[in-house]
């Protein structure tokens, strides 16, 4: 898809709120269209004064979650085979379906919330949750609360940025799991000290 990179970008430039909520719709959905690409440029667009933080946080969230729901019930009612089949139609590859697929087996429903945060895997782990049939309330409650953070702050990073926003195209991985570490230690920070109060 790198080779499209141009083409969102002037998708994008022309369309605004619209063009974000579509791709980062067709990033959830399977397409792999990088979020640190659609995000980062609409975060300069944002130093640009073009755009507004909270409505491209708004476009972003609306399409990552109906792209979410639409790979949801792909797995959901395809299943694994359907996904093999006609996958690589839309650039889908099996292998990186076999490392969503792993990640959920060893986390459950939980993965759906961490991996909103991963490289590759953010894009894939709502097909797994499909095949196992997860709740779906429960799907869309942990989509919003991995995504919110992860979107904010890539569109954040791209703002501060400016014109070097493409920095992020990268570094994007090495910074996405930095922020899951980081993430990690304030979430157990938090555990530990709530604890602390309870027992007190």
């Amino acid at each position: 898809m790198e080779g499209f990179s141009d083409v969102f970008l002037s998708f994008i430039d022309t369309w605004g709120y619209m063009a974000v909520a579509i791709l980062m719709a067709a990033e959830n959905a399977c397409i792999p269209i990088p979020s640190e690409l659609i995000l980062g440029f609409a975060g300069y667009l944002i130093f640009a004064g073009r755009m507004t933080f909270t409505m491209a946080l708004i476009a972003g969230m609306i399409g990552g979650l109906l792209g979410s729901i639409f790979a949801y019930y792909a797995g959901h009612l395809g299943g694994r085979p359907f996904v093999d089949k006609y996958g690589k139609y839309f650039f889908i590859k099996k292998s990186h379906v076999d490392m969503a697929q792993e990640w959920f087996d060893k986390y459950g429903i939980k993965a759906v919330f961490f991996s909103r945060m991963l490289p590759v895997i953010r894009t894939f782990i709502s097909l797994p949750a499909g095949f196992a049939h997860v709740d779906r309330k429960q799907f869309f409650i942990y989509t919003i609360l991995g995504s919110l953070p992860w979107t904010a702050l890539i569109l954040y990073i791209g703002m501060v940025l400016g014109e070097g926003w493409k920095v992020m195209m990268e570094v994007g991985h090495e910074a996405s799991i930095a922020f899951v570490v980081i993430c990690a230690i304030i979430l157990v920070v938090m555990y530990v000290t709530y604890k602390k109060k309870k027992k007190n």
